[in-house]
């Protein structure tokens, strides 16, 4: 059973979330999007909690949930939540964000319990607590042996077990003797496989990707997951797969290309200064604008603890396919600015009534057939970021980065320098 995963969402009571973020419409738009499973977000706010309880239904033994009105779904949800610990490391304050995965109400309301001891647990989707990385795990895994965390979005700047800003140099360092129950890592949108497979201190870890979105708009969620063959969709087997590091279970992840991430390039949105990490170097991380610091990105920091070249590969790993979202897509052959526009959204529709779901339209869709549904322009755009035959203009503090759709180098580098995705016959 192939099965897509994003487990890492938010619901409308984190900051900066959709206000119209609720169960039924996640599960409307993960079917629309072609996830089968995906995380509920922020079990530990009590509000979002009780929602859950009175939306979902349990599916008997597999410690999944469907919406109960809609018993039928092919659309499944795990409990997670995303938490920030705040604690002081020899002199320096921490502040790193880790995603939570629970096998139930049960053990959700059981780790709020513990929880609501360290932070107040209903200012936010995403909670602030006063205890350090490894006590938040000592206690998460005391709940039950079940559950798994491990860190959010590793590379960004700021709350993150790897950014510039805060982080750490390994994870080792950030969980001390809990590391032993840490499995796996989430690349974030600012980076990717082969940007991680550089670092050999990661190689005893899962990577995995998620959206991490704060709307249910398919432009944001599901624009990463994991993919994994499973002989049947349970709860211990998702997690039994990133804990094994199984390619034959966890096929591959979907990655949007990396340079597409708000902090790839380090740069400084106010002065419109965007720099690669070599350009960087020769400013010494200083706006040569303003003079002031600039926000390091991914690739900058990557590079400074890599210890690998880019085109290294490690064998067994789980693959990746890059994408970009379908309306992201659409929207620069239109010439519009926004994916949200009718007209984006008429071809977005049509294209997903004749194949079923996004995925679909993005991966399986044969070109004949998408230019019987969309102009040919669209068609050509769909099948070349499928190729990876596309650039982007690197995103930097704060800002997206752009598609330039054409035959080429991405932006940042040559992309024949950098580690490449399989087809998506190599991984079936």
């Amino acid at each position: 059973m192939k099965i897509i995963a994003d487990l890492h969402v938010h619901s409308r009571y984190s900051r900066a979330t959709s206000p119209r973020m609720s169960i039924k419409e996640i599960a409307r738009f993960a079917k629309i999007k072609g996830l089968k499973l995906v995380g509920t977000g922020d079990f530990t706010h009590p509000k979002w909690i009780k929602e859950i309880t009175e939306t979902l239904v349990s599916e008997q033994g597999t410690h999944l949930y469907k919406v109960g009105s809609n018993a039928d779904s092919q659309v499944h949800f795990m409990l997670t939540t995303e938490v920030c610990t705040i604690f002081n490391f020899e002199n320096e304050v921490k502040k790193i964000h880790h995603v939570i995965l629970t096998p139930s109400i049960e053990t959700a309301v059981q780790i709020n319990d513990t929880l609501k001891q360290y932070g107040d647990l209903g200012a936010d989707g995403r909670p602030i607590l006063n205890m350090t990385a490894p006590h938040l795990v000592e206690e998460i895994m005391a709940t039950s042996s079940e559950n798994m965390v491990f860190p959010a979005h590793a590379w960004t700047p700021w709350f993150s077990i790897l950014g510039a800003f805060n982080g750490f140099s390994n994870i080792e360092e950030c969980y001390q003797d809990m590391t032993k129950h840490i499995y796996a890592v989430e690349t974030g949108l600012s980076s990717d496989p082969p940007m991680n497979w550089r670092l050999s201190r990661l190689d005893r870890f899962t990577l995995v990707s998620n959206s991490d979105s704060h709307s249910f708009w398919p432009w944001r969620m599901g624009r990463e997951a994991n993919v994994f063959e499973l002989e049947r969709m349970s709860y211990q087997e998702v997690v039994d797969a990133v804990r094994r590091k199984d390619p034959t279970h966890l096929k591959f992840t979907i990655e949007t290309d990396p340079a597409y991430g708000k902090y790839h390039w380090t740069g400084h949105r106010n002065c419109n200064v965007s720099l690669s990490p070599q350009e960087a170097q020769k400013f010494g991380t200083i706006c040569p604008v303003c003079r002031r610091k600039l926000t390091k990105g991914v690739e900058q920091r990557v590079e400074e603890l890599a210890d690998r070249p880019a085109s290294f590969r490690p064998n067994n790993a789980p693959g990746f396919m890059r994408l970009l979202p379908l309306s992201d897509i659409i929207a620069p052959v239109l010439g519009v600015g926004s994916p949200s526009t009718q007209a984006v959204w008429r071809i977005y529709n049509s294209l997903i009534d004749k194949f079923g779901d996004e995925y679909t339209v993005l991966i399986d869709a044969p070109k004949d057939v998408l230019t019987e549904v969309a102009e040919a322009a669209i068609a050509d755009a769909i099948l070349r970021v499928r190729e990876g035959s596309f650039s982007v203009v690197p995103g930097y503090d704060g800002v997206y980065g752009k598609l330039v759709l054409g035959v080429g180098a991405s932006a940042e580098k040559p992309r024949e320098e950098r580690v490449q995705q399989l087809n998506l016959a190599d991984f079936w």
